[in-house]
């Protein structure tokens, strides 16, 4: 990794690595993001799941 770092500086295309670092965190902090959402969500539709099913146990027939 380093000798890379070191080839790219030697050439002056240092902005383009750190752009290049730069993309790829962020990238990376997104698809975290989004499946951190996704977690949270099905987690929400299984709590929703689970009060339905109470709600039927107790004889209410309908969803409000």
């Amino acid at each position: 990794m380093m000798d890379l770092v070191e080839l790219i500086s030697r050439r002056g295309d240092l902005a383009h690595l750190v752009l290049f670092l730069w993309a790829a965190s962020s990238t990376a902090l997104l698809i975290w993001t989004m499946r951190a959402l996704l977690g949270a969500t099905l987690k929400f539709d299984e709590f929703i799941r689970e009060i339905q099913r109470l709600n039927l146990s107790l004889g209410s027939d309908e969803w409000p």
